[in-house]
């Protein structure tokens, strides 16, 4: 079925989002103008220096938070290591004990398994099929020997959401820090710092359509940890490494079109919600993560008796872009821990398409996605011997 004249369907955009033009427009006169190191004194320095903070300042309005809070990194991975690490290597005279949750990003998970072997105390929370993180669990959990409770905001590949306000509330009710990912909720959902209550919030431009390697981590004002980087005392003394200023103005200018935009994501969670109901109609398939409480973008359907590596590769030479779960682990024959801790068996798991939309989707793009799926799903399945319905292909004939 596939149309050669037909327009590719990206709908991988919680792997990364394209940059947007708006965004390159803002950050070439920085490449050509605004080259300076915005720590040195001279004219060209001190004119960086204001571009920084001005992007900062931007930032930070759409984040809800002062902008002496925000710091510039490389990357959402690199944030994730520097709040959690931080916290940790802070406290750990006094605290030795880090809470997280079964369905974090891997930026989490294998940071809090290194401090494991470092001699930290970490306790995985478990979920319920919906990806919801168990509160309650949580709560027998946390004690005074707890430095950090770490929560992704929204998963990365079914998309839940999580109540980050009652989990800070939590966390701080045992004298702890609440640290969240929200790499995957910044520009899909609103995000206010201000009424959020989490003392550290990371973030990723190439998410929300500025370039990838710059990110940004939200330490609230009066929280201390360590640094990560040392060098020469970027960042105010906190984040050492020349600022990267033709991205920060990058993410600073895609956050603001994010919130421009904020309105247009019940059009997304609409188109997100037909492309449910059409997957759905595909006989033995279910859907992964909450069926609300969810990123207004992100669709993830399990189908038995398929593999999910050859449904993308079909998919893709269909002119359609998906995945099988994250983007940093796509590769791995393993099956997603985030699957598994939603009860998932092993064979179902390994099924697993997700679909993540953005502005750019049509309602015409859903519909050729459904069809195009049906089709592959259905052309895998002939070939499964453990499908009930399969069709065994016929040996080639060989001469004699």
């Amino acid at each position: 079925m596939q149309d050669n004249n037909k327009k590719r369907i990206y709908a991988d955009n919680a792997a990364t989002m394209p940059v947007l033009p708006e965004v390159v427009e803002a950050m070439l006169p920085v490449f050509y103008d605004n080259w300076g190191n915005p720590s040195s004194l001279h004219e060209e320095g001190q004119r960086a220096g204001r571009a920084l903070e001005a992007a900062r300042t931007t930032a930070a309005g759409v984040l809800g938070c002062r902008p002496e809070e925000l710091y510039f990194t490389s990357c959402g991975t690199e944030s994730d290591n520097w709040a959690i690490k931080g916290a940790a290597y802070a406290a750990r005279n006094k605290k030795n004990k880090i809470i997280t949750s079964k369905i974090e990003h891997h930026a989490v998970l294998s940071t809090c398994e290194a401090l494991e072997k470092d001699g930290f105390e970490v306790k995985y929370i478990g979920v319920d099929k919906g990806g919801l993180i168990d509160l309650d669990e949580l709560r027998q959990q946390v004690d005074d020997k707890t430095a950090l409770v770490a929560v992704i905001m929204a998963n990365n590949e079914i998309g839940t959401i999580q109540p980050i306000s009652e989990v800070a509330e939590i966390a701080h009710g045992a004298g702890a820090l609440c640290f969240t990912d929200a790499v995957q909720a910044v520009g899909s959902i609103p995000v206010d710092l201000s009424k959020l209550g989490v003392d550290m919030l990371s973030l990723s431009g190439h998410k929300f359509g500025a370039p990838k390697g710059i990110g940004a981590l939200y330490i609230k004002k009066g929280v201390r940890i360590r640094n990560l980087l040392e060098g020469g005392g970027h960042e105010r003394g906190r984040r050492s490494g020349t600022e990267n200023l033709p991205y920060i103005v990058g993410l600073a200018r895609a956050l603001e079109i994010a919130r421009e935009r904020m309105g247009d994501m019940k059009r997304v969670a609409a188109l997100r919600d037909r492309l449910i109901e059409g997957l759905l109609a595909i006989p033995h398939s279910c859907l992964n993560g909450h069926p609300t409480e969810r990123l207004p973008g992100n669709v993830n359907v399990s189908f038995e008796y398929v593999e999910g590596e050859g449904m993308v590769l079909w998919l893709d030479k269909m002119g359609i872009s998906a995945s099988t779960g994250s983007a940093c682990s796509s590769k791995s024959l393993d099956p997603s821990h985030v699957l598994l801790a939603i009860g998932l068996p092993v064979e179902l798991a390994h099924g697993s398409l997700r679909f993540s939309l953005s502005h750019a989707n049509t309602e015409e793009d859903i519909e050729y996605i459904i069809a195009a799926t049906r089709e592959v799903v259905e052309k895998l399945r002939k070939m499964s011997p453990i499908y009930p319905g399969y069709e065994a292909i016929p040996p080639i004939p060989t001469e004699r």
